[in-house]
């Protein structure tokens, strides 16, 4: 392998996934500060949308004619993206994070089986089993299935199930974008369209707080780790992976926000959870190995 290889498509994406991983874990401590789940979510946008604000003032051919292709897509990434954060808040809140993380992590088979209507890939056995094999890893990884049924609610479990769906929407809102545009332009616009549509759902005395709080150093680590590089690293990889490959090599996150919880706050892992995590490297690694050699040969 090249190592052009390495500083595009597959690698750029688990990169992503590893520092959406992280955002997790720094989710979930500002959560335990007390902060509340969206407006965690909101501040992740925010701080990583003027990052990205910042790097499109900086980006050459910035004043260029925008084409309205771009701007279409880039909104529908930006209410995907809202759409995803925020649907996964309301789902952790109704229910729990092992639930919520398992439904959002379905987002691979929406993507599939959308790939499959439009025609942009074919009916293949074997990429239906890696699809099989990294769900029940997310499932063995969360351990969902140890959640006390009686903390379960439909609102929950449908706003997990919107937070998968709308992860579909941004994978394709993106890879749309970024065939008319340049990454710089995409994301800022995605990111605006996702302020304006979490803004009228939180507190905004609270989000002033926020930022002015001793938690500061913890949000500007999310809005960087989550935005400002994990969303510039994704939409490069998109521009060479297909969507439904992408999706697949992004389930890297849960194994990074597990490996956080473990090196951080102090969490172990069950030998189920080790067998979860091996599945999802696994056939992360052997899609994203199969993809580089069928581009070399």
């Amino acid at each position: 392998m090249s190592m052009a290889w390495w500083l595009a498509g597959p690698p750029l994406i688990i990169a992503a996934a590893a520092f959406w991983g992280l955002s997790g874990g720094l989710s979930g401590l500002l959560i335990e500060h007390g902060w509340a789940p969206l407006l965690v979510a909101f501040c992740r946008g925010l701080i990583g949308g003027a990052l990205i604000l910042g790097w499109w003032l900086l980006a050459p051919g910035r004043y260029r004619r925008p084409d309205w292709r771009m701007l279409a897509a880039s909104a529908i990434a930006g209410v995907g993206v809202a759409g995803n954060l925020g649907f996964y808040c309301i789902s952790i809140a109704h229910t729990s994070v092992a639930v919520a993380a398992t439904l959002l992590y379905t987002a691979p088979l929406y993507v599939y089986l959308a790939a499959l209507v439009m025609r942009t890939e074919r009916l293949r056995w074997p990429r239906l089993l890696a699809l099989a094999l990294i769900i029940l890893g997310v499932v063995l990884l969360t351990r969902v299935f140890q959640v006390d049924p009686a903390k379960l609610s439909w609102l929950g479990i449908l706003a997990g199930l919107g937070g998968g769906l709308s992860y579909a929407v941004f994978i394709f809102g993106f890879g749309q974008a970024t065939r008319y545009g340049r990454p710089p332009s995409v994301l800022a616009i995605a990111f605006a369209v996702f302020v304006v549509v979490l803004l009228p759902l939180i507190d905004i005395g609270r989000a002033g707080a926020a930022l002015g709080s001793a938690d500061v150093g913890l949000f500007v680590a999310l809005g960087l780790a989550g935005g400002g590089l994990s969303f510039p690293l994704y939409v490069a990889g998109l521009r060479d992976t297909s969507p439904v490959l992408a999706s697949v090599v992004a389930m890297m996150e849960p194994v990074t926000a597990a490996l956080f919880g473990v090196g951080v706050l102090g969490n172990t892992l069950a030998p189920l959870q080790l067998v979860g995590m091996a599945l999802i490297i696994g056939i992360v690694t052997l899609l994203s190995v199969q993809r580089a050699r069928s581009q070399q040969a």
